[in-house]
């Protein structure tokens, strides 16, 4: 008795059949070698979801005709840009900003007095209000208000913005911590 071929091994066989069936589907010779490509690839990393003695070609196709629409739907999504003027107006903004913005906001903390950046935290980050940071710290609601005032326009200063310029920080916890309004929490 021979053991069973591997359906990896038919895979070739349908070659020919899969380039005029997406040539068909998208009448454009690339196009067509670059699904019949990607079809192959998702056949062969799903090899084991082919059931042995069922039909190779049958199975091939749906997955090139499902690569085909699932293609369609998200170029409907894209947005045509040939002469590449919209490409030229993005951009976006480095990762490491906020890591090294993190990195200048630590060190700003640390500065305050231990008050101000305990009342800080509390209200700012932790996203507590200002009668339960009251509460937590043993003092009157006006005094953590103050506190956090201090503690704002400090880090302000220390940070060198002003009011005038916007808060274009990368993380939410920052701006939270540095503009009345709590945008989220840590």
């Amino acid at each position: 008795m021979s053991a069973p071929a591997d359906p990896r091994d038919e895979l070739v066989e349908h070659l020919p059949a899969m380039r005029a069936f997406a040539i068909s589907l998208t009448r454009n010779g690339a196009i067509a070698d670059d699904m019949v490509q990607d079809t192959l690839v998702k056949a062969w990393t799903n090899i084991e979801k082919f059931q042995v003695g069922t039909n190779m070609r049958a199975w091939l196709f749906t997955i090139l005709r499902n690569t085909y629409y699932s293609n369609r739907r998200k170029a409907k999504r894209e947005v045509a840009d040939v002469d590449g003027i919209f490409t030229e107006s993005l951009a976006e903004k480095p990762a490491h900003d906020g890591h090294m913005q993190m990195a200048d906001f630590r060190r700003a903390l640390l500065q305050l007095k231990d008050e101000q950046r305990e009342a800080l935290l509390l209200v700012g980050a932790s996203g507590f209000s200002y009668e339960e940071a009251a509460e937590m710290c043993g003092v009157a609601v006006g005094t953590i208000k103050s506190r956090t005032n201090r503690a704002r326009a400090q880090l302000a200063e220390i940070l060198g913005h002003n009011d005038s310029e916007s808060l274009e920080m990368t993380d939410d916890a920052t701006m939270s911590v540095l503009s009345a309004s709590k945008v989220s929490s840590f």
